[in-house]
């Protein structure tokens, strides 16, 4: 593919149709931070161990106030996109971000488990794959096109006309549709046997029941 492919500023779907970080100490230790390449390994990462490690850091680091707190990232902006998507998780998305940026994604993947909430991953969206990776190693995933749902429900669709009113499932109003996508998942707060960039985690099979 020869021109460079563009984000989707998400919150332009909405409008068009709508740490240092230690890899095994918890938010807030005073452990010593492991050196970058251990950083890499702990994530499956086969990039360069150097940049990855640092964008885990620097990524880890403004997220890490919504570790735990989906409360305030929805203070923040961020609301429900999808329910729990298999091997994956609940995702919330802040209409208000646009480009990319490791410190502020667009998406949040959440796992979720009685009253706790933890987040897994952070997601970006494009039109197509990008020409150039924007973090080293990409690996990119596909979301087809889809009607959604205020709740979090969503409904695959072709076109934004073959959307209901209402979500079949639950009848909660209309929010957007948008084409296919290419994803990009970074699994900076759940460890992913997978890798670091896969769309599904096998480890967060168990929280597949919500």
């Amino acid at each position: 593919m020869q021109r460079a492919l563009k984000l989707i500023p998400v919150a332009a779907v909405v409008a068009a149709a709508v740490a240092g970080v230690a890899a095994h100490a918890s938010v807030g230790s005073h452990t010593t931070a492991p050196d970058d390449a251990t950083v890499a390994a702990a994530y499956g990462a086969t990039a360069p161990a150097s940049k990855i490690a640092a964008d885990i850091r620097i990524g880890r680091q403004a997220t890490a106030k919504y570790a735990m707190n989906l409360a305030l990232a929805k203070k923040d902006g961020y609301r429900i996109l999808t329910r729990m998507i298999p091997n994956m998780g609940y995702h919330f998305v802040n209409p208000n971000v646009k480009g990319f940026d490791i410190r502020k994604p667009p998406i949040l993947v959440y796992e979720h488990h009685g009253n706790t909430w933890q987040l897994g991953a952070f997601e970006w969206v494009f039109t197509s794959k990008p020409a150039k990776p924007p973090l080293p190693g990409a690996q990119y995933g596909v979301f087809g096109a889809a009607c959604h749902y205020d709740d979090g429900t969503f409904v695959f669709a072709s076109a934004q006309s073959k959307c209901a009113p209402r979500s079949p499932q639950t009848g909660s109003a209309f929010n957007f549709w948008h084409p296919r996508l290419i994803t990009l998942h970074l699994w900076l707060w759940y460890p992913n046997p997978s890798g670091l960039y896969m769309g599904t985690n096998p480890l967060a099979a168990p929280f597949n029941r919500g």
